[in-house]
């Protein structure tokens, strides 16, 4: 066997994970895996808890993205106690629904992937961080700080807490907004919104021209695709139907509590994320020349299976989109672009929300009795599809949990596309550290959350410790399995 190559830990990404990239003998790539190790064990011992409490519990998941848990939490809730909340309660969610995707988006673009553009994905690691782009464009990394600043004060305003948050709750949202409140809401989204302009627009003169080659060949590879969209096919990120898009563009809607019907799991030794597949392709397969089963989730995936956007800039970016990149887009770095297509939507929907007349209204929650049932909640994470699906007794009493969450969907695909990036980029044993960069470039594409991604399956963990001496020699291993 030839060579080696670990990459650990991954950089720029939200969790833990390394890179194996073993050669041949011809110093050329013949497989690697892209290995998650860590655990949250939460489908396990939100067992026996009152089911009303696990929106406060879920959101410990990540705090990195706690609304999208505890809003998938609190759908699952309103299912199970079979409620239809009022409308002024589905509005305040998908506020601070939006309100917390233009944190995450910014995040992303500007802390973890943008300086490989900004900065350059060969320069030295020491400048292409957020610093150097701080450095580079300090005006802009001022704006930048700020509307993080300004998305955490506006989810405070709303629900109290922007981090790990507890208003909603089954049946609604437990809090009205006040009109003043509303009033004082008003210009900080429209801030949030100029950046959004802002990125979007720099990003299309400065960035993507200049790397659309890199665009077009690093790690892409044919896949179907999976997102959430309303009953006239538009983009959706809290409630809607599932669409199921094959690679060739053809695809299929159906309800939450029908996913079990699409979504198969199969897991791998080597990683704690299970690997979620169309059902319906009957099987699954990452082999890069004849991939079975695969899809993705998250940004790209959306804008590939939305028919429209119902906010009116992101609707031209999206139809400027497709003329260059048709639909489905397959390219892997697309997803950066698809990510501020979709800044842009919700900063603008933000703004539409405070600006309706239902926003302050107090019919924002209905009363909700225990029994025994079934319910799944679903919403588009900033990272993908997240579903959670709960089961309780006649006592309320949580009886089964399961989580898909969106980087557990793009499991296959992330290893599909640093595979495809390691081969592409890794000739004849030659690599440096710029080189090596590219590769976990194709990762930070589907901007993964390690800590939301891994959970226990059946509550015994494969486990292996090396017992090494003074250098570094294994002379002995325990392990479980």
């Amino acid at each position: 066997m030839g060579e080696k190559i670990v990459i650990q830990p991954v950089t720029r990404i939200e969790g833990h994970a390394k890179i194996t990239i073993q050669l041949n003998d011809a110093g050329n790539v013949e497989n690697s895996w892209v290995n998650v190790i860590e655990l949250r064990g939460f489908e396990k011992f939100c067992i026996g808890k009152p089911v009303e409490e696990l929106p406060r519990i879920v959101t410990s998941i990540c705090g990195v993205c706690p609304w999208s848990h505890h809003l998938a939490s609190a759908k699952a809730c309103d299912a199970v106690f079979g409620v239809e909340i009022p409308s002024a309660g589905k509005k305040l969610r998908e506020l601070c629904n939006s309100i917390a995707y233009t944190e995450e988006h910014i995040l992303h673009f500007y802390f973890l992937a943008g300086s490989d553009f900004v900065i350059g994905p060969d320069a030295d690691y020491s400048i292409r961080n957020v610093i150097g782009i701080a450095r580079k464009m300090p005006d802009v990394a001022k704006r930048v700080v700020r509307c993080r600043w300004l998305g955490a004060q506006m989810l405070e305003i709303v629900s109290g807490k922007s981090i790990h948050p507890v208003t909603a709750v089954p049946g609604g949202f437990s809090k009205p907004l006040r009109k003043d409140e509303v009033e004082r809401l008003k210009p900080m989204a429209r801030e949030v919104l100029d950046l959004a302009q802002f990125t979007m627009d720099y990003a299309k003169k400065n960035i993507f021209p200049q790397y659309l080659n890199v665009v077009k060949t690093l790690g892409v590879i044919q896949t179907g695709f999976l997102a959430t969209v309303k009953n006239d096919g538009a983009l959706e990120l809290y409630n809607g139907i599932l669409r199921m898009m094959t690679p060739d563009g053809k695809y299929e809607d159906f309800t939450y509590d029908r996913y079990t019907d699409y979504i198969a799991e199969h897991v791998e030794p080597w990683s704690y994320l299970k690997f979620p597949y169309m059902k319906k392709a009957g099987g699954f397969s990452m082999d890069l020349n004849n991939p079975v089963g695969i899809y993705r989730t998250n940004t790209l995936a959306r804008i590939n299976v939305c028919d429209k956007i119902s906010t009116p800039l992101a609707q031209i970016e999206l139809e400027e989109f497709r003329k260059n990149f048709g639909r489905p887009a397959q390219l892997t770095l697309l997803y950066h672009w698809a990510r501020l297509i979709e800044l842009l939507h919700n900063a603008e929907r933000a703004v539409e929300l405070l600006n309706g007349p239902e926003i302050t209204s107090i019919d924002i929650r209905k009363l909700v009795v225990p029994r025994a049932a079934r319910g799944v909640g679903c919403v588009e994470a900033p990272r993908g599809t997240l579903i959670h699906d709960y089961e309780t007794d006649s006592n309320g009493i949580v009886t089964n949990v399961n989580l898909i969450v969106g980087t557990t969907h793009n499991n296959a695909p992330i290893n599909m596309s640093v595979k495809k990036a390691a081969m592409q980029v890794i000739k004849d044993g030659e690599y440096d550290e710029g080189i090596l960069n590219r590769i976990e470039m194709a990762i930070r594409a589907y901007d993964p959350c390690m800590s939301c991604a891994t959970h226990d399956i059946d509550g015994t963990l494969p486990v292996k410790i090396n017992i090494v001496d003074k250098k570094m020699n294994v002379i002995g291993t325990l392990k479980n399995f």
